[in-house]
């Protein structure tokens, strides 16, 4: 191919101002894509410095009021500012339109704004990094979190502001979808990653002002002292929790549906085969949304809730199961006889598939009360948690991230380097969390700096691991920002893929579509099991 780049939404405009000030959803996108990579690498530094102190058994690099500041800005960076808006904010502003024959989001200026928003969310939690740290955890639980001298403010309302951002991008969507599908695209012609993003959107609209206002009660606790949460005022700590985990289940499936929408979107193409199931996974993403509102309890048996109120809650966490047991069985079936493309995208796919499966499964045997009560609060909650967010969530944001990285940038990356990468990543995160599962069910509790000798071979193999996860990362931030500017310049289609955004220029035009497009067959129409060249 001709080495002139095309003209197109990335070289359109020049200079700072034309992106801050700029209403193109996919520059939109990319905004949000560069903030999360970099809160992404900030998480990912204070991660390898806990597992640094974890090698050894005493508290030796940090002390231990340090290693509680150094959990807690892990976790609250990983999930507010990296993971929650990592695949909606990031790949959904930018997919979205292109997927249903949009030219842009229904409405630009405040998507625009929705971005803002969350950078203005994000300099307040920075402010709590520089100014004392905090040290209760993500969670923020009461009573702590109201009585403890360090930043809880700032990193709060940092959260709380960041919430605007969330359901201001869920509606957003939602609109989008209802009114700006192209013509002939009806509900079920739509691709599955749109399916995922619009049951996100609902937990976004939804449950986001729960948390919201969760927050604002915290923030008015500690600087009014209005005690809704302190018992000497009448008040209840434990109304935290259920306020908080109201918010905080579904917003679990804000993370991993759309990365399952991804998974249905690199597995039908790269096994160049139309997916299996097709209604049933698209319902399925409605019943995780709808379900996901009723299993908040869980997190609490041993809050002291009562036996009635555990027995249904455990009930509809084993029963939330069964729509993502769907999908995983409709992927495997699509897999089935398909003319598989192991490229790094499918890589990551496939990996999602196999993490995502431990994740799950070890969900359910924490649904039971018998065994939660055992595993509460050690290092099996950790790598359950790890195994859900990083295995799922963050293997289909990769997925997802290398899928539409030549329809984002027009450049192709390393694919030999991608697989080594993805191999790195894949090791390194078994070492690290595999063996937390076993750390858990010998009784490691989480959240301590030092721990008896007896865990020290576990701790340290978990530890090694973290470094080679780490090392793919950097491999893989190495290769992708070469391939800016160094990679083979990228067909339009170079998955051999049927959906939209696939029929138009890499990268796209401005306006998306030079014609509106109109829509006569469903999304996934392989005729036959060939690969890209037929």
């Amino acid at each position: 191919m001709s080495d002139t780049a095309p003209k197109n939404y990335l070289n359109e405009q020049k200079g700072i101002k034309s992106w801050l000030l700029t209403h193109d959803h996919k520059r939109i996108g990319l905004l949000y894509l560069y903030s999360i990579m970099t809160f992404f690498l900030v998480g990912g530094v204070f991660a390898v410095m806990m597992r640094l102190e974890l090698w050894t058994p005493p508290s030796d690099l940090f002390s231990p009021d340090t290693y509680n500041q150094l959990f807690t800005l892990h976790g609250a960076v990983m999930i507010f500012l990296f993971i929650i808006p990592s695949i909606p904010a990031a790949l959904g502003n930018f997919v979205l339109p292109l997927h249903i024959g949009a030219k842009d989001v229904a409405f630009p200026r405040l998507n625009l704004a929705s971005w803002y928003i969350f950078i203005i969310g994000a300099l307040f939690a920075v402010y709590s990094l520089v100014s004392g740290g905090v040290d209760t955890g993500w969670t923020f639980y009461t009573p702590y979190s109201v009585t403890t001298s360090t930043a809880v403010v700032p990193m709060v309302f940092g959260a709380f502001v960041m919430g605007f951002s969330s359901i201001f991008t869920g509606l957003n969507f939602i609109v989008t979808i209802h009114k700006l599908r192209a013509p002939g695209m009806t509900w079920f012609r739509m691709p599955l990653f749109v399916w995922g993003l619009y049951a996100t959107a609902i937990i976004q609209v939804l449950a986001t002002p729960v948390l919201g206002i969760t927050l604002a009660l915290l923030i008015m606790e500690r600087v009014v002292g209005i005690g809704i949460f302190d018992p000497a005022m009448g008040g209840d700590p434990v109304l935290y929790q259920h306020f908080f985990w109201f918010y905080s289940h579904p917003a679990v499936y804000i993370m991993i549906l759309p990365g399952m929408g991804i998974i249905s979107e690199v597995i039908s193409a790269l096994s160049h085969k139309k997916i299996f199931g097709y209604k049933a996974i698209a319902f399925s993403s409605l019943g995780i949304a709808l379900t996901s509102f009723l299993v908040w309890g869980h997190h609490m048996f041993i809050s002291g809730q009562s036996e009635l109120a555990a027995m249904v809650f455990s009930f509809l966490t084993f029963f939330v199961g069964i729509p993502s047991g769907i999908k995983m069985f409709n992927w495997v079936a699509t897999l089935y006889k398909g003319s598989i493309d192991l490229r790094a995208p499918m890589l990551y796919a496939l990996a999602f598939l196999f993490l995502f499966s431990i994740g799950g499964l070890t969900g359910i045997f924490l649904g039971a009360m018998s065994v939660d009560v055992f595993l509460h609060d050690t290092y099996f909650i950790v790598a359950h948690f790890h195994y859900v967010m990083v295995g799922g969530t963050v293997m289909a944001l990769l997925a997802g991230l290398h899928y539409w990285w030549p329809k984002m940038f027009g450049r192709m990356y390393s694919e030999g380097m991608a697989r080594v990468s993805a191999l790195l990543i894949f090791v390194g995160f078994n070492m690290t969390f595999f063996t937390q599962f076993m750390l858990g069910i010998q009784g490691m509790p989480r959240r301590y700096a030092s721990y008896p000798e007896q865990f020290a071979p576990l701790h340290g193999y978990s530890s090694v691991g973290s470094l080679i996860m780490a090392a793919g990362f950097i491999l893989m931030g190495f290769y992708l920002f070469y391939s800016l500017f160094k990679g083979a310049r990228a067909d339009k289609n170079p998955w051999g893929a049927t959906t939209l955004e696939w029929s138009i220029a890499s990268p796209p035009p401005s306006g998306n579509f030079d014609n509106v497009p109109t829509i006569d067959s469903d999304p996934y129409e392989y005729k036959t099991a060939a690969g890209p060249n037929g």
